[in-house]
């Protein structure tokens, strides 16, 4: 006959293992350390899915790292929502603990916040944000690996505690089993629980035991790990930071330098968006970005000027030899005989006192027309960081944004030979992005003709001329060469300006004016510095 202890054996078992049944369910944790709902759930996958380069990085860190798919999702979302919420570390599984550091770290960078400005709500910018940091995110975990596998490990004792546990309840509910089973299913009270049940929840119990103190020390080594971590997982937090906010901050300066609008990109998909930032940085472009703003500013603030010498406003006295803005004691100096005679001379000197005024005046109704000479030799940068190319095309985009405030066309003339002669028109200077980008990429290289441009200049004046009668266009003839023209062209060149009635501005990129320049234009203005904006100013506001 098997020998059996009393049924109050049980309870006493049941009281023993009341610990570990509580554990036998241990808490939902979560793998990701930014609080996240649906909509961002979405537009994260979303963002994954047409982001090449995201998956490519995904898999590359996830060759030798874990958990690699969460920190980036971590990363995007820190950068992408208004006001992320980072969970508390008690809530994390332990295996992510590294990525709740790292994300933490980046929260609190300075350059973080500066990166937000342009990614809150954009998951292009957001993506391309994770992107720029890829480097320094590869780096950190790879200096991090030991911290990652203490994290990894607490979590492995977590799992084994909780399997410890469950192994509690399974035991004392098959010592349940056995003593019902021996009171015959009636639940008499001579019933008890068989030696061998007995053990396997003694067992079950001091297993779990150990796997609990197993799992405390797991827990202490790693977060003592990523204590020792701390300090170069915030060095390069703060590296990864200041690089992508670094890149975010030109992308913008580019894109507002070309005139690129939210509602643009926001129609864009990932890719073609990828494309334009790969394109406005590269080369050329890249180079005139600066300078566009930098035009764009001088412009701004010479549409807000005066013409200089048009007759209004009062703004002073200078000296001069107009008769009909001599101040009264000039005037009065006419009727004491001895004075006449200094007077004179003052006058044939140009040293006559007279008031000076200043007051608004139309510049032109016509089209304003950029020439921009495209010869091999504008790509010089005459020993500096700025081509010759880049400033004439970055003061034709300026006078672009000045034809668009006048609601005037503009048109941009490209040439180089007499064969290579290419036009772009924007109607009251409304610009087409691919346009504008196709204006300021072509050139052509090759030797220099002024004749063709300025053909193709004055029959679009001619064509307004015809059409309604518009006269008083503008020509802005940007070179740095000199050649030479037909005796009958320049004729006929002369008869066609007194009929348009058009100006025509000469600008000579680091080289002196040439005779034929100056014949052509109405004043020449000559550039000797690249960096220095101020030769062309009165342009913006004569034009």
């Amino acid at each position: 006959m098997i020998k059996r202890k009393p049924l109050t054996a049980l309870k006493d078992l049941a009281a023993r293992a009341g610990r570990w049944l509580g554990l036998a369910a241990p808490p939902t944790l979560h793998t990701s350390a930014i609080a996240s709902d649906p909509f961002d759930e979405m537009a994260w996958r979303d963002t994954y899915e047409q982001a090449g380069a995201l998956r490519d990085l995904a898999y590359d860190l996830a060759d030798r790292h874990d958990h690699t798919d969460d920190l980036l999702r971590d990363v995007w979302s820190a950068a992408y929502k208004a006001a992320p919420q980072l969970r508390p570390s008690s809530d994390m599984d332990r295996s992510s603990l590294l990525n709740h550091r790292v994300v933490s770290a980046l929260l609190g960078s300075a350059d973080f916040t500066q990166l937000r400005n342009n990614t809150v709500g954009d998951p292009y910018a957001a993506a391309m944000a994770v992107l720029a940091q890829s480097a320094s995110l590869r780096a950190m975990l790879e200096e991090t690996r030991q911290a990652q596998q203490a994290a990894q490990a607490a979590e492995d004792a977590r799992q084994l505690a909780a399997q410890a546990a469950h192994a509690v309840q399974d035991a004392l509910q098959a010592a349940a089993a056995a003593a019902s089973d021996g009171d015959g299913g009636g639940g008499g009270g001579d019933a008890g629980v068989p030696d061998g049940a007995e053990q396997q929840v003694a067992a079950a119990i001091a297993a779990a035991e150990a796997a609990d103190q197993a799992a405390a020390q797991a827990d202490v080594d790693a977060h003592a790990a990523l204590a020792e971590a701390g300090p170069r997982i915030d060095a390069a937090a703060r590296a990864a930071a200041a690089e992508a906010a670094q890149q975010a901050s030109d992308e913008a300066d580019v894109l507002a330098a070309w005139g690129v609008q939210a509602g643009q990109l926001q129609r864009m998909s990932f890719e073609e968006r990828s494309q334009l930032a790969q394109r406005l940085a590269g080369n050329r472009l890249a180079e005139f970005a600066a300078l566009i703003g930098r035009f764009r500013a001088v412009a701004k603030g010479e549409r807000a000027s005066k013409v200089r010498g048009a007759p209004g406003e009062l703004v002073g006295v200078t000296l001069g030899d107009d008769l009909s803005r001599l101040v009264p004691s000039e005037l009065a100096a006419l009727a004491v005989a001895p004075l006449r005679a200094d007077f004179v001379s003052r006058l044939a000197e140009r040293r006559l006192m007279t008031y000076e005024t200043r007051g608004e005046d139309i510049a032109g109704e016509g089209a304003i027309i950029a020439c921009v000479d495209c010869s091999g030799s504008m790509e010089s940068k005459d020993g500096g960081d700025v081509s010759r190319e880049a400033w004439a095309k970055a003061c034709a985009l300026a006078l672009l944004d000045q034809a668009r405030a006048s609601r005037r066309t503009f048109v941009g003339v490209l040439f180089a030979s007499a064969e290579q002669v290419e036009v772009f028109t924007f109607r009251e200077g409304r610009a087409d992005l691919e346009q504008v980008l196709a204006f300021a990429e072509r050139f052509f290289g090759g030797g220099t003709s002024f004749q063709a441009p300025l053909d193709a200049a004055a029959d679009v004046l001619q064509g307004q001329y015809d059409g309604d009668g518009t006269r008083h266009g503008d020509i802005v003839l940007i070179t740095d060469g000199e050649c030479g023209v037909d005796d009958d062209w320049m004729a006929q060149w002369r008869r066609r300006k007194a009929l348009l009635g058009h100006r025509v501005f000469g600008v000579t990129v680091t080289t002196r004016p040439s005779p034929v320049l100056e014949e052509l234009c109405d004043t020449v203005r000559t550039v000797t510095d690249l960096a220095d904006l101020d030769t062309a100013a009165d342009l913006f506001r004569l034009i």
